[in-house]
Formats: structure tokens, sequence, C-alpha cells
């Protein structure tokens, strides 16, 4: 993995895929590389950033009207040119590009070595290329079938190959890929639309185990398990380039946590029937008696979404007093996880192509379960594969670190649970309470974003620190952990969120006067509890930075810092809450001059386990 970018047309595919190969740099990666068809394949690769690769192949003046691109993120072997993609075979006439994991490729390698098939990388998708090469007879499109046959585990590839000059073959199986098609019939291949948008808002989303081809007869798409052809459908997509541009902003980061008074709008947008105190969601319409019904609640998701599921838990089972499991999409599948008649599963993913979280989704489907997905990215895979579902509607999030979707999904799910609450005990009079702080909410959010200055002021006391510790209670615990994985991605500091009350059994053993605690301390009915907690710290020297509730002067006692936000209900304040320390993890990161949208070792979109 990572990125994806391929062309088949009348124009010259060099500066198209390469502009592709840009836009999917906000995904991680740390090598990246070419390969155009003409009279025969040429591949350029470097190890580091896209714009090595243009610097090198700059004064070469390279023309080709079909061509692959990759930006990868190291699997199988380290970060380095020969390991970059694309792949190539001995004869060096198929070249491949691909993102996911062989799982099988040692075996197959040795299979193939037996063969005198020699390999130059350390690589799962070298030998899917010279495997290829085994099965090829009479053209590309069957040689990749039957090497596809051959393998286990996921994959989205794009291939070319010089025996077949006028061929561009691309295949899906847990890995995200779609072709868009522009009016002159140039098309264009992406494992994201952004890679793409510019050029077409035409799109086809290949599903699982389709293989498509595209020569001088079009376009065609192939069942790999049948050989059936598939239609060819288009999507229009709603989708403009200026949205996933910095409109000013130094970093997508930044651009993205100020956009989150829109975002939260864009969230609740037509879903309040506010006269019959009624939540509008109309993917839900078929299965209204099974969720009505539901006995338990499974939510699944990875990194953020995970948090947010957590957030989720605590709002479901008091709107709606349906009982609510979190799993780990990446520990669920392998536990044999028990589930029951009545029981239905959310999948949470901000990409909907998070490969555990699908994963996920096939376990308690194989075992019955209806399964709802909550995702930003329309047409994704958890999208398409989900009974049904919620889009949140925060729009392309670029910057690697999740800040707007974070937010959206915490309000999809408080808006589920307010549907759910709905179908059983929830008065009508607190669901109007609910929606009217609701509609407060971006106002809220503008009112903290304008005190950023404040907020970076704040960040003076992690220039110089190796830790910190986040802690909050019940609702805000998850908040507390969110705070801390924020810190920990872009600023490199290890960071650790922890309920206020557990710090006492083990990590007040390293607070001291060096050692930074961020502490949410809105008002809630747990407020003086948290207020010990901090007492506690102090009497250590610990620093304090709390958030707390504007009006709340006794604060000021206690920390060394007090960053205030407006008031709200206790369950909508995850919402208000995590926005400080957001700005906070992104103002360390600038001080320490690192690059907050490209993490070091993180990807934006994990499509492998």
């Amino acid at each position: 993995m990572c990125g994806i970018t391929a062309y088949y047309g009348s124009e010259n595919c060099v500066p198209i895929i390469l502009e592709g190969l840009k836009r999917l740099e906000y995904r991680g990666y740390d090598s990246a590389g070419i390969a155009l068809l003409k009279d025969n394949l040429i591949i350029e690769k470097v190890s580091g950033k896209v714009d090595l690769l243009c610097k090198k192949i700059k004064d070469k003046n390279y023309s080709a009207n079909i061509g692959i691109a990759h930006t990868r993120w190291a699997t199988h072997g380290e970060p380095n040119q020969i390991n970059a993609h694309p792949h190539h075979n001995k004869e060096k006439d198929i070249a491949l590009v691909h993102n996911g994991i062989i799982e099988n490729f040692s075996s197959l390698k040795t299979y193939l070595e037996k063969k005198a098939h020699n390999f130059i990388t350390q690589t799962d998708t070298e030998v899917l290329t010279h495997l290829i090469s085994d099965s090829y007879t009479d053209n590309i499109l069957d040689a990749v079938k039957i090497a596809l046959s051959k393998v286990q585990g996921t994959y989205g590839i794009a291939v070319i190959s010089s025996r077949d000059p006028d061929t561009l073959v691309v295949a899906r199986k847990g890995s995200p890929l779609l072709i868009g098609k522009d009016d002159k019939n140039n098309y264009y291949v992406a494992s994201d639309m952004s890679a793409i948008i510019k050029n077409t808002n035409k799109m086809i989303f290949l599903q699982e185990d389709e293989i498509a081809i595209i020569n001088k007869n079009g376009l065609k798409i192939h069942d790999l398990k049948t050989n059936n052809n598939k239609e060819i459908k288009y999507e229009q997509i709603d989708l403009e380039l200026e949205d996933i541009e910095k409109s000013g902003y130094k970093y997508f980061m930044l651009k993205e946590i100020n956009e989150q008074n829109k975002t939260i709008l864009n969230t609740i947008r037509g879903r309040f029937d506010y006269d019959n105190s009624e939540i509008i969601l109309g993917g839900f319409s078929e299965y209204i008696e099974v969720l009505k019904n539901t006995k338990k609640i499974i939510l699944t998701a990875c990194g953020t979404s995970w948090h947010s599921s957590l957030i989720g838990k605590y709002i479901i089972e008091k709107l709606t007093r349906i009982s609510v499991e979190v799993e780990y999409a990446s520990e669920f599948r392998y536990r044999d996880p028990i589930i029951e008649p009545g029981t239905v599963v959310f999948a949470v993913s901000q990409s909907g192509e998070t490969a555990d979280t699908l994963a996920a989704m096939k376990e308690a489907k194989r075992k019955n379960a209806k399964v709802f997905g909550i995702v930003n990215v329309v047409g994704s895979t958890i999208a398409r594969e989900s009974d049904a579902g919620v889009y949140i509607h925060a729009g392309p999030e670029i910057g690697v670190a999740s800040t707007k979707a974070f937010t959206s999904q915490v309000m999809s799910i408080i808006l589920i649970a307010l549907y759910l609450g709905k179908q059983r005990n929830l008065k009508d009079k607190e669901i109007k309470n609910i929606i009217n702080e609701i509609n407060k909410l971006p106002k809220k959010i503008k009112e903290i974003l304008d005190c950023a200055d404040e907020i970076k002021k704040v960040s003076k006391y992690f220039s110089n620190i190796g830790n910190a510790l986040f802690l909050g209670r019940d609702i805000n615990f998850p908040v507390a952990l969110e705070g801390a994985l924020k810190l920990k991605e872009i600023s490199y500091i290890h960071a650790e969120g922890y309920p206020a009350a557990e710090m006492k059994h083990g990590p007040i053993a390293l607070v001291d006067e060096n050692m930074p605690c961020v502490v949410l301390a809105t008002n809630d009915n747990l407020y003086k509890k948290v207020l010990s907690n901090m007492q506690e710290i102090k009497a250590r020297k610990g620093k304090i930075i709390a958030i707390a509730t504007k009006g709340n002067k006794e604060i000021k006692e206690i920390a060394n810092q007090v960053i205030y936000i407006p008031k709200t209900l206790p369950i909508l304040s995850p919402i208000l809450n995590v926005i400080p320390l957001q700005l906070l993890s992104y103002y360390v990161a600038v001080e320490r001059g690192l690059n907050v949208d490209k993490p070091r070792n993180l990807a934006k979109s994990v499509t492998v386990e």
C-alpha cells in the first residue's frame, strides 16, 4: 500500500498520474514510482517524496498514453528505491502497482524460485508480478486472472505489459479501486477519488473480486469468481476540487479543525423533525423493527473511530438502555465473538476502507448479525457492504490525524441514539431539549476556534517534555484517549489517556514537575470528583492544563492553565472538549517543526491488517 493512480487515453499520462500521486500524498508513504507503456516499459522509482520522482524524470521528456504510478507505505521490506513500486518481472515487460498484502507470498515465491524466477526485492508485490508473468500465455488479462486465483490476501492492482501494448488491467479484493471516465473517453484509475476528481466526477467503484480491462474497445468489468461480465454504471460524485485543497491554511489538519462548526452542521442537516421529536435517518427505514427490538449493540472500529465508538457507548446506553460493547476491529474476528440473536453491529470508519473493520464486518455477517455502517466516504466498501447506515458528511479529510471526522462520528452516533431512543422510552421533551442544544453546537464550536491563540500559548508546557497525561471521567474518558492519541500521532510525544480515578492506581507514579497533565473538568455530575483528582496531581507538583466550562473560577486555584469552553449538555460535551485538544496537539507539533499532515510511519487509510 498506499496510493495508486493510472491512466489510459489519448493524452500524455505523465503529468496526469504524477498530479494524482501528489493528491494522494496525504495518505502517508515512503517511496514513489511510475511505469509508462510506450514501445517498451519505462519504470522510474525513488525513495522519498513525489517531488523527488518529478525531479528525476523532469528532463527525460517522457510521453505515453498508458501509465501506472504508486506511493508506497512499507509492509514487506524496508522503504528504499528497490522495494518501491512499480515492480516488474525478469524480462521487464510486465509492471504492477499494488495495495494490500499477499499473505501466501512466501510459498508462491518458493514455487516460482523452483521455476527459475529470481527476485531482487523483499516485497510480496514482486512475487505477484512474477506470478503473472509465469501465468502468461495469450494475453495479460487472462494472466492476471490465473495469477489472482492462486493468491491469498488483499489487493488493489493496476497492471500494464509491453506484450499487450494497448491494455490496462485493474483488479480489487479488500483494497479500494475506482475508475473514472471523462467526456473524451479518457480513463482514470485511483485508490482514492481525490486523485482524479480534477479530471472527472463520473466514477465506478470496483466491487470485491472484480477485474477490469481498459483498451481501445473501452471498459469491461468481469467477476473473478464467475467470469461473468458486470454492468458498467458510473456514479456522479458530488465533490469539488476546492473541497480537498488547503484554502489558505498551512496544513490540512488546521483547515479541518477549523471546519468543524460547518461539518457538524452538515452532519445534522435535514435530520431533525422537531415538531414530532423525530430523527430522520432514511438509511435505517427498512430496518426499523430490527433496531427497535435489538438486545445488544456492538460498535467495532480502529484508532480514532474506536474512541468515538467508546463515547457512543455512553450515549446509546444512557438514551436507549440498550447494552453496548465496543470492540477493536483488529481483535474482533480472531476471538470468535459471541453474537446472539437480536445483536446488531455498527462498523465505524472515516474512510470506509479500514481493512480490520471490513474483516470484523464479515465476521459479524458470517454470524448472521445485521451490520450497519457509520462512514464518511461515499461509495466506500463499508458503505456498500453494510446492510444500511449513516454517512457522517464531514467532507474529505486529508490530514492523517483525524479531527472533523471524529466530531462528526460522535454527532452521528448521538443521532442514532436519539433515533433508537424514540423507538423505546425516550420522552419527546428530552429529545427536543437535546435537539435544541445540538443546534447551538456550531456557534459554540466557532467560539472555541476563535480562541485558538489562547490555546497556542498553552503549547509551551509541551516544549521540552517526553511524556504527558490526559485525564477524564465518564463520557470524557474517551476524549482523554483521543487527546493523547492526537499528541502521539503528530508531535511524537508519548502520551497516555486514563480515567482520572485510575490515576492513583499506577500512572500517578509518573507525575512530577515536568509532567503536563491535561484534565477534562467541565461541569457534570463528576466534576467534584475530577477536582479531587487534580488536587492529587498538584500535590505532586504536576503541571495541570484544565478544560473547563466558561464561568468556572475555582478551577484557576488548582490548574496552572485553564482553557474555557461554552456550556452544553454532558452527552454533547465530547464534541466541544476535543477541539482544544486537537488544537493543542497541532500547535505542539508545529512548535517542534514537524509535518503535521504527514506524520512518520502513519497512513490515512489503513487497508492492510
